[in-house]
């Protein structure tokens, strides 16, 4: 008996799922079974994470249903305030919901995230809803829109660039958090990175970086095959 688009429902689907998080974000998407999640969950049941979700993907795809909701809300929240044409602006609207939730205790999704990256089981398109993926469109086009000085592919190979490093960014401090590690203030770690990222996406294409490109063919690279954060 799966639950329509992996959305949890009950107190052991939801630590089905939380426990799922956080034994993929530690040992990796295909290091962990469903037994396995079910053991730590505390079912005594071998076949709930079956009963519930039906498949690890369709596992992976209720992680993202339960988390991206906040995420996206946030965002619009952040995004009805800004500068449409600012980009450093726009930049942070996006990420740094991400880093938000990263820093809260006992939060495993952003190195969740990050191992779903690598996973080889988790190849191909995940399900999303149309609202996740209409502010994943937004993103992408207003990155494009706000650096039109940066051709094609450099700048949807920047955006991605930035996407994934910013997981990257947000899962380092995330497993410190956890870790009990010393940390730099939230506020002059997100500053910093926000400026990072955003002179990389600005910078110039050199003349080297042009040497390579070529104009008869479209250059633009393929849509990303996993849900970006």
């Amino acid at each position: 008996m799966s639950q329509p688009q992996g959305t949890p429902a009950g107190a052991m689907a939801l630590q089905l799922l939380l426990t799922a998080e956080r034994l993929f974000a530690e040992h990796g998407i295909d290091g962990v079974s469903l037994r396995q999640i079910a053991t730590q969950a505390g079912s005594g049941n071998n076949s709930a994470v079956h009963y519930y979700f039906g498949s690890k993907r369709q596992l992976i795809e209720a992680i993202f249903a339960h988390r991206m909701p906040q995420l996206v809300q946030r965002r619009a929240l952040l995004l009805a305030r800004i500068d449409p044409g600012d980009l450093r602006a726009r930049f942070e609207a996006h990420l740094l919901p991400v880093l938000e939730l990263a820093e809260s205790p006992d939060n495993f999704y952003v190195s969740f995230v990050e191992q779903l990256q690598r996973s080889t089981e988790a190849t191909g398109t995940l399900v999303q809803s149309d609202d996740i993926q209409r502010s994943q469109d937004e993103f992408l086009n207003d990155m494009r829109r706000l650096v039109p000085h940066v051709e094609e592919p450099v700048r949807t190979m920047r955006i991605r660039e930035v996407q994934e490093l910013s997981v990257h960014a947000a899962a380092r401090r995330e497993r410190a958090i956890a870790a009990g590690e010393q940390i730099v203030p939230f506020g002059l770690f997100v500053s910093t990175l926000i400026d990072g990222f955003t002179g990389h996406l600005a910078a110039p294409v050199s003349q080297e970086t042009r040497r390579f490109l070529t104009t008869t063919t479209d250059q633009t690279p393929p849509a990303m095959s996993l849900p970006a954060l």
